[in-house]
């Protein structure tokens, strides 16, 4: 249930983001990916799955993660939520979908 869940929330993120889903799964640093990456993990944890399932489909993916990186991108997803109206109307838009 929870990864089909997960499968749900990279499959929306990777249309938004207008990436592909092994571009959200790979090590790069830039900008779009971390922040859809982030924003994976946000969505994950509002919807209570632990962390540690959010590292297991990670790694499955093939993107190997730590506990505290996905702390990181949750709390950097937070506060771009609190900061920017359009940016919270989006998850909400994919909380509705999923």
């Amino acid at each position: 249930m929870k990864q089909d869940v997960f499968n749900q929330y990279v499959d929306r993120i990777c249309d938004l983001f207008y990436i592909s889903r092994e571009s959200l799964f790979t090590k790069s640093k830039k900008r779009e990916f971390s922040d859809a990456r982030y924003l994976l993990y946000y969505l994950c944890v509002r919807r209570n799955i632990q962390p540690c399932y959010i590292e297991k489909y990670m790694t499955e993916g093939g993107y190997a993660i730590t506990h505290s990186t996905i702390l990181h991108g949750v709390g950097a997803a937070s506060k771009k939520v609190q900061e920017d109206s359009d940016y919270a109307s989006i998850i909400k838009e994919i909380e509705r979908s999923v």
